[in-house]
């Protein structure tokens, strides 16, 4: 190996970025809010119904998550991300059979992705 490559090599790992668990959270919320979209505006139900399978996965996380009382949130937040979760898994199937559509999903995955990053309305 060159001493450039080397030196290259090296380094690489310090220029990769740093993940946090917001900064993780975020992006696979990103990720499953996109394909939900991109999902329904294609009429691609196979897509969709798979990004909605993902949505309800992680939701039922951040249910868990917020249901441990060591979780340091604080408690109405706590509640408030429970409700959600349980409005998700509510949602998903009427989005499923075609009697709602998934863009209040979208719109309260946005907001979560909003808080992660520290923005307000």
């Amino acid at each position: 190996m060159k001493q450039t490559s080397q030196q290259q090599w090296a380094y690489s790992d310090v220029a990769a970025p740093v993940r946090t668990g917001r900064g993780l959270e975020y992006n696979i919320l990103a990720r499953i809010t996109r394909s939900i979209s991109n999902a329904e505006r294609g009429g691609h139900f196979p897509e969709l119904a798979a990004a909605l399978h993902d949505n309800t996965r992680l939701w039922t996380v951040f249910a868990a998550q917020v249901a441990d009382n060591e979780n340091a949130l604080p408690r109405d937040l706590r509640a408030r991300i429970f409700y959600l979760a349980r409005f998700t898994h509510h949602h998903t199937p009427k989005v499923l059979s075609g009697e709602a559509s998934a863009a209040p999903l979208v719109d309260i995955n946005t907001a979560i992705m909003r808080g992660l990053r520290g923005e307000t309305e």
